[in-house]
């Protein structure tokens, strides 16, 4: 999906910058993009959303290099089956890579866009986020690991996150909004080392929509004109939705955000 939505933002003729973990297939992203679009302005740059480090550099090198940032996406989410396993940083990798990554780049980009406003935030969760549960005495899965509770859990705290982040934002001028794409067919749950659930994600693909449709609702909320001062909603197939009680519970947003800032080591500057 993010492939397709620097297509379909690139082709606006947008400044698109691809954030990626992978350089040589990010490389072939970035030329199938440019060759499609003919937009030169597009981009690439490294960003490890399980490394801090990573993180941090790829924020200060964009800020270095464009000063200015209209739309965030926060595109990237993977499954990692088997046994739990742990990112340099010491956090459980599902978590890092689908929740606290995005919490701290979208931390560190928050700067450029404030000081840039009217801008977008757009977060993307998963419809398998209704069925997770919060427990803040095991946010890392350190007493029970599931492969398939890990990333719910995760999926349901990206749009806490949004909620949270879009109250504190009020009257900023920057919005924040999270979009559910569907069952969408990408790579996604190929990297678990399963062979097991391969084949299952490959059984249920007939089923699935194309990453094309899917990109559609990021692509309207990064761009559209309709949603300029929309924040803190929750998007499906253009149209805003409702989700579940747990995800609109202020106390808990509350908490999660000064947890998450506990375990990133941040302060919060919103």
């Amino acid at each position: 999906m993010g492939k397709e939505t620097a297509l379909a933002l690139a082709d606006m003729g947008n400044t698109v910058v691809m954030a990626v973990r992978n350089r040589e297939r990010g490389e072939k992203a970035l030329a199938e993009v440019v060759n499609r679009t003919g937009n030169a302005s597009t981009a690439l740059m490294i960003c490890d959303l399980a490394s801090v480090s990573s993180i941090r550099q790829f924020a200060k090198e964009f800020a270095d290099s464009y000063g200015r940032l209209d739309v965030l996406i926060n595109n990237a989410g993977a499954f990692f089956f088997g046994k739990r396993q742990t990112t340099g940083d010491g956090f459980e990798r599902t978590l890092a890579v689908n929740y606290l990554g995005p919490f701290l780049l979208t931390h560190e980009l928050l700067p450029l866009l404030k000081s840039n406003a009217p801008s977008r935030v757009i977060n993307l969760t998963s419809g398998l986020y209704k069925s997770g549960e919060l427990d803040f005495d095991d946010l890392q899965s350190e007493k029970s690991y599931d492969a398939m509770k890990a990333y719910r859990k995760a999926k349901l705290m990206v749009i806490m996150f949004t909620y949270e982040l879009a109250r504190r934002l009020q009257s900023t001028g920057v919005t924040v909004n999270v979009v559910q794409p569907g069952f969408v067919a990408t790579n996604l749950g190929r990297n678990s080392g399963s062979r097991l659930q391969s084949l299952l994600f490959g059984m249920v693909r007939p089923f699935q929509i194309s990453a094309k449709k899917g990109a559609e609702t990021t692509v309207y909320l990064a761009s559209s004109p309709e949603v300029e001062g929309v924040t803190g909603k929750c998007f499906s197939k253009l149209k805003e939705v409702s989700t579940t009680p747990i995800s609109y519970d202020e106390e808990k947003q509350r908490l999660l955000w000064d947890t998450t800032l506990k375990l990133s080591g941040l302060t919060s500057t919103v």
